[in-house]
């Protein structure tokens, strides 16, 4: 990296680091219908609030050793983790992407992925209002980038995109939720699956979509005969499918594009 863009760098950490802090209560609070923004972030068993000092992200959990400064209740390590995950993520956007109005759109987009991902870990469930919000959001970003390629034109192009990507995502997860059903005589995918399929659709646009799916598929498989190798899964238990397609976004957002045309390069002409 130029030794100009460090400052940059590390106040784009910063961000995404405070960025990940409000994850943190997003993903807690959401799934318990509880207001994201009331009260102030505090000790869940003495409901103590936190001091100024010690919600700074990051540095705030390892000044406090983990722990609460009232009643000493441990703090789970998961919420100095999503911290760093997220300045990373936002950093690593930054340098594929440079400063740039793509930089911007895809930290939101990488912020939902990284909120969903954990609420279906610990719930099974998807959160409604944030794929809805990431449908919308990624849409309006598909017309802003294509305004700013190529005007009014561009935009409509640039949406049309998102709008088929979506419709993509939500028909190819409810078919392969469809006949998995069938085949397995019991539910095979969880109903926000599509859901947050169209959303990545509306982002990555179908062909990258489809790559992010495949990527998804594997990492799951993967996992799934691990767990089964391991004896950690039975088998007919379930596993949240949400983190799975997260992780293929997450690569597709990076990677996809030289995958894509590595795999386009298999057939000339």
């Amino acid at each position: 990296m130029d030794l100009t863009l460090w400052p940059v760098a590390l106040v784009v950490f910063c961000l995404g680091s405070a960025i990940g802090s409000f994850l943190n209560v997003v993903i807690y609070r959401l799934p318990a219908g509880l207001s994201v923004v009331h009260p102030p972030s505090r000790c869940p068993v003495c409901f103590t609030p936190l001091r100024k000092q010690d919600n700074v992200p990051i540095l705030g959990w390892l000044k406090l050793r983990g722990k609460c400064a009232h009643c000493g209740t441990p703090i789970s390590a998961r919420y100095p983790m999503v911290e760093l995950t997220t300045g990373m993520l936002y950093l690593v956007c930054l340098l594929v992407f440079g400063l740039s109005l793509q930089t911007v759109g895809y930290w939101l987009f990488l912020s939902l992925l990284l909120s969903l991902a954990l609420i279906d870990f610990d719930t099974m469930t998807l959160s409604d209002p944030l794929m809805k919000l990431g449908v919308v959001g990624g849409l309006m970003f598909q017309f802003a980038i294509g305004v700013s390629m190529g005007g009014i034109p561009g935009g409509i192009i640039g949406l049309v995109t998102g709008v088929i990507g979506m419709v993509v995502g939500i028909l190819l997860l409810d078919g392969i939720s469809i006949v998995g059903s069938m085949l397995l005589r019991r539910q095979a995918m969880g109903a926000g699956d599509a859901m947050l399929a169209a959303m990545m659709g509306a982002w990555l646009g179908w062909r990258s979509f489809l790559v992010a799916l495949f990527l998804s598929a594997l990492s799951g498989a993967l996992v799934g005969l691990l767990g089964r190798i391991s004896s950690k899964l039975g088998r007919y238990q379930q596993m949240p499918f949400g983190p799975f397609l997260a992780i293929g976004s997450l690569l597709t957002l990076f990677f996809g594009g030289p995958m894509l045309s590595a795999y386009l390069g298999l057939f000339p002409g």
